[in-house]
């Protein structure tokens, strides 16, 4: 991440904004919240208005989440693939906020489904992104056992992007739960192994690790916060950084 940019100019070419499904229902704690949509379409943009082409990844733990199913007995193959279609109906709402803010998006699914979005091909995507489109991955990475997260890193290394973003409702990463111990410090750098040995829930150990190999940097910031896609994207110091180096 550069240390700054120059009178606007973006820091990054492409990225990858990961969502959480959590972050579409707001306060209200379950399913779609639609002020909060309406903000994110107007913050992508904002976005892609600077010339930055946007990737995005949503989750649907505000619907559906798989692995809380299995854990009460549902098979888990089954549950997550529940899950994929929840994020399949989050894709959609965010798809109708970002073209009400009149951004042209394209929502490509892992699992075919033709009636409502595009099947996921690699160099389709690519192309949207040229033409300026935003593209929303939704149904994960079509598997079941793997999380969206770890979609969300995939995808970001499978398109070329230059960062991966991700979404949560704290500023960054902390040493502890902030919620639970107040001693928590935040963390503005830290690299990937960091992350790892000290179990600290940035992402999943399959997407940290797929990010470390593919020396993809992540950026973790508070969706709360008005604005703050657009200061990460102009590289101004928002988050917590997570990369090769912690320098």
């Amino acid at each position: 991440m550069t240390a700054g940019a120059d009178a606007g100019r973006p820091a990054f070419r492409r990225i990858v904004l990961k969502l959480s499904g959590e972050a579409l229902a707001g306060r209200q704690g379950y399913g779609i919240d639609p002020p909060v949509l309406d903000r994110i379409g107007e913050e992508v943009r904002e976005v892609t208005d600077l010339g930055v082409q946007v990737a995005i990844v949503i989750g649907g733990g505000n619907i559906f989440r798989g692995v809380a199913a299995s854990a009460v007995g549902m098979d888990r193959a089954t549950a997550d693939y529940m899950g994929m279609l929840a994020t399949i109906i989050n894709a959609l709402a965010l798809q109708d906020s970002l073209e009400k803010a009149g951004v042209q998006t394209r929502v490509l699914s892992a699992i075919e489904m033709r009636a409502v979005a595009e099947p996921y091909i690699r160099r389709r995507a690519i192309r949207h992104l040229e033409k300026g489109r935003v593209v929303i991955f939704a149904a994960g990475t079509g598997n079941p056992f793997f999380t969206t997260d770890t979609a969300g890193a995939l995808r970001a290394v499978e398109i070329g992007a230059d960062v991966i973003i991700k979404a949560t409702k704290v500023d960054g990463v902390y040493s502890a739960d902030p919620k639970i111990d107040p001693s928590a410090k935040r963390l503005a750098r830290l690299t990937y192994i960091e992350v790892l040995n000290r179990g600290l829930g940035v992402m999943d150990t399959t997407a940290i690790s797929l990010c470390m190999d593919n020396k993809l940097p992540i950026v973790v910031f508070d969706l709360m916060q008005s604005g703050n896609i657009k200061r990460i994207v102009l590289g101004e110091p928002v988050g917590s950084i997570v990369g090769s180096s912690a320098e």
